[in-house]
């Protein structure tokens, strides 16, 4: 199967018909919806004629959840509404054809002692289980049978609480991993070890370049060997999120992409090259 590559919403193009233009003139395949925006709340999209609009390019969508979603949170009301909000995007994503919503997995709030930081999650670890299992068999129950994957993108580096957490998501198919490679390298590839021991579960890739200090860099132009990081995504079958934040570095990303000759036959850059 081709590698499939796609871009993110970008803030300069937020509206659909904007960014469908771009992805169809860059011959990428798909588009990564941000809930973060205004334009893709759930009360905000209108499923049909999204659907109509990625069928008339030859598109296809993925989601990304609100960064803030915590279904751990405390606060049961809250946690309620993010779980909510996950469930109603799991029946989003079945209309509209998505078929992968990414989420963060939030470390939550720590207090910081004069020798360490104490994460509460980690103090109330039983809740915080009980909480994510509970959100791990509502997804499931709401995602089963259908081909959605809700996979988990890396940030900072995991403290060992969220490990343990995501294993246990993981133990329900409906979950996979997003290894974004560029917030990894930025967090001193604190994360790989982890991700790529649980390969078989690597769906999805956010591939950016990146310095120790900064990310979301257009490919080419930062440490990053991103010819490394492309055969990662070639040998584990992933879709691949240029996650650059303009459109003028994602079509710089995708120009490089189409001097990487061993991609060329991945739908996206191949089609680039016809051009």
């Amino acid at each position: 199967m081709p590698i499939h590559f796609g871009m993110p919403t970008l803030i300069e193009s937020p509206s659909l018909t904007e960014s469908l233009k771009l992805c169809s003139n860059l011959a990428l395949d798909f588009i990564e919806l941000s809930m973060n925006l205004p334009e893709y709340q759930i009360d905000q999209i209108d499923a049909e004629n999204t659907k109509r609009l990625f069928e008339h390019y030859g598109k296809y969508p993925t989601i990304h959840l609100e960064e803030n979603l915590n279904v751990c949170d405390f606060n049961s009301a809250v946690a309620r509404a993010y779980l909510s909000t996950a469930l109603q995007t799991i029946a989003l994503a079945k209309e509209i054809g998505a078929p992968v919503i990414n989420m963060h997995m939030p470390g939550g709030v720590y207090f910081s002692l004069p020798d360490r930081k104490v994460y509460l999650f980690e103090k109330y670890k039983t809740q915080y289980f009980d909480r994510l299992r509970q959100f791990r068999d509502a997804c499931g129950a709401a995602a089963g049978g259908c081909d959605i994957l809700i996979c988990v993108e890396n940030y900072e580096v995991y403290q060992d609480f969220q490990q343990d957490g995501i294993d246990l998501l993981l133990e329900d198919p409906c979950f996979a991993l997003t290894y974004d490679i560029g917030h990894d390298f930025c967090a001193g590839n604190g994360n790989e070890e982890f991700i790529i021991k649980r390969s078989d579960k690597l769906k999805h890739i956010h591939l950016h370049d990146a310095t120790e200090t900064r990310g979301h860099l257009t490919l080419g132009t930062g440490k990053i060997d991103i010819t490394k990081e492309l055969a990662l995504v070639e040998k584990y079958s992933c879709r691949c999120v240029l996650e650059t934040k303009t459109a003028d570095a994602l079509k710089q990303s995708v120009d490089y992409l189409r001097g990487v000759t061993k991609f060329k036959e991945s739908e996206g850059c191949r089609k680039c090259s016809e051009q």
